[in-house]
């Protein structure tokens, strides 16, 4: 899916004011809540970053001198 810098700015305005209603390039959404609209602007800020998944966790490394 192709999401523009348009329709995120639109999601962000509309989160920050407190509405679910997102009107941008002559279209309009309502999301079901807020929570909703977050997940959609987070999901768009993955894509135009590149990143399509979580990143990984970082694990616990153990280190021997060998000696012992």
């Amino acid at each position: 899916m192709d999401w523009t810098e348009t329709e995120l700015s639109a999601l962000r305005r509309a989160y920050a004011s407190g509405t679910t209603r997102v009107s941008y390039d002559g279209k309009s959404v309502d999301y079901g809540s807020a929570e909703d609209l977050l997940a959609r602007i987070r999901t768009i800020e993955r894509a135009i970053a590149g990143v399509s998944r979580l990143p990984p966790v970082a694990g616990l490394a153990r280190f021997s001198r060998g000696d012992r």
